[in-house]
């Protein structure tokens, strides 16, 4: 019997997604990003400065920051004001490689972009799509860079986005929400470029091990959802 998801979405369909660009009216680069009830404002930040590590080596850096409002899911969770959790360390660490692995820091020269991303409701996917709407919200801030004149090149050599895939019942699923997430065999992130290929895969079986089948039917759910995502990126920076 084959498995019949809970919002009768088929087996290879992307939940709804929309990113909304200059969400906010400060930040240099901005997007409110919703995929199903998931939904996620990422905030580029440009600072003058760079991490003590590269001072005076003539080249920029880009970093994350991600954090979950405390009703962002069905019971509160507390804020994490003195000093992030595991998890929470683990996600930024991923946004700001995922970031870094499509831009050209010694194009930025000595400056920072930050990335905040901040998750006001959690339905599974956060991560991804804390990267999906960081890429739009770093291509904002770059255009704008672009346009003060402080940059002289675009250094975005490629889009970047994300997408959860995983096993539901022996079944191989595309963008799992929070009911699916929470009961799946296994549980996969994949994180692509623009071009197709791979900056990360996370994968974990949370129940059952997974063959080698399987994880080529998760790379090629990831790998079709992946142009679905990077067109409704450019439709938002388009628009």
């Amino acid at each position: 019997m084959s498995y019949t998801r809970i919002d009768n979405r088929a087996l290879d369909q992307l939940r709804q997604t929309k990113i909304t660009p200059n969400f906010l009216p400060y930040a240099e680069g901005s997007a409110l990003i919703e995929v199903g009830n998931t939904k996620v404002i990422c905030a580029a930040t440009v600072e003058e400065r760079v991490p003590p590590f590269l001072r005076n080596k003539g080249i920029g850096w880009v970093t994350a920051e991600y954090a979950m409002l405390p009703r962002a899911t069905n019971t509160r969770t507390n804020r994490e004001t003195l000093r992030p959790s595991g998890r929470t360390q683990e996600i930024q660490r991923l946004i700001g490689r995922s970031l870094r692995a499509v831009v050209d820091t010694s194009m930025l020269g000595e400056r920072q972009i930050m990335i905040d991303c901040d998750v006001l409701q959690a339905d599974g996917g956060t991560r991804c799509a804390s990267i999906t709407g960081a890429c739009v919200a770093l291509a904002l801030a770059v255009k704008k860079l672009l346009i003060d004149g402080k940059i002289k090149r675009n250094p975005i050599i490629s889009e970047v986005a994300a997408v959860s895939v995983g096993i539901v019942e022996g079944t191989a699923v595309l963008d799992l929400n929070y009911a699916e997430d929470s009961t799946a065999e296994v549980d996969m992130n994949i994180v692509c470029t623009g071009s197709g290929k791979f900056i990360e895969l996370q994968g974990t079986a949370e129940r059952e091990p997974f063959n080698r089948e399987q994880m080529n039917q998760m790379l090629e759910l990831a790998e079709k959802a992946n142009n679905q995502i990077l067109t409704i990126q450019r439709y938002a920076l388009n628009s």
